[in-house]
């Protein structure tokens, strides 16, 4: 009887650790920060393309950093929990982003299109999840931004070239460096 115990547990722990790392991330099983010199572990890496897919179109777009710097801007200055200072960033809300694929924003973000949310990936594998209502200005009064500088300057290798902001959050969790895709999807 103790063998098939010890058996159970041990088949248990042996697909709860890998869920783990599926559903939360790679080097995110715990609270401490990766390792600087990690090697990342996701397939996709950081490039000056940012891809946008949504539920709403069957073609994504891809922007480059020229397709990005002729959108509409915006500027939040936020308190960077994890730095302990204060920063200014500039890019383009993820509003506009999404309106370019038909997102149900505005007047129609209403009924089953509350049940919209964005998965927004970095390059180093780190996914967070927003709903859509956080990104809408008129359900929302926080500001989602896809940054691609700070304090007036290009963002550095280490968080760029875009760079997910989400001024409401308490501490910058859902923020996600390198930012390489967003993709708008339903629970329905």
């Amino acid at each position: 009887m103790k063998l098939k115990k010890h058996k159970f547990v041990l088949s248990c722990v042996a697909f709860v650790v890998p869920m783990g790392v599926i559903l939360v991330g790679p080097n995110r099983m715990s609270a401490q920060a990766p390792p600087a010199a990690s090697a990342p572990a996701a397939t996709a890496t950081a490039t000056d393309e940012l891809k946008v897919l949504a539920y709403t179109k069957p073609e994504s777009l891809k922007l480059k950093m020229a397709d990005f710097k002729g959108m509409p801007r915006t500027t939040v200055s936020v308190h960077n929990e994890h730095s302990k200072a204060d920063e200014t960033y500039a890019g383009v809300r993820l509003a506009d982003l999404l309106a370019k694929l038909g997102a149900p924003l505005g007047h129609d973000l209403r009924g089953a299109a509350l049940g919209g949310y964005v998965v927004a990936t970095g390059s180093d594998g780190y996914v967070v999840v927003i709903a859509l209502a956080e990104v809408d200005a008129t359900f929302h009064s926080g500001e989602v931004i896809v940054a691609d500088t700070m304090n007036g300057a290009a963002l550095d290798g280490k968080s760029g070239p875009f760079k997910l902001v989400v001024t409401e959050d308490k501490r910058p969790a859902r923020w996600v460096r390198n930012l390489v895709s967003v993709e708008l999807k339903s629970v329905k």
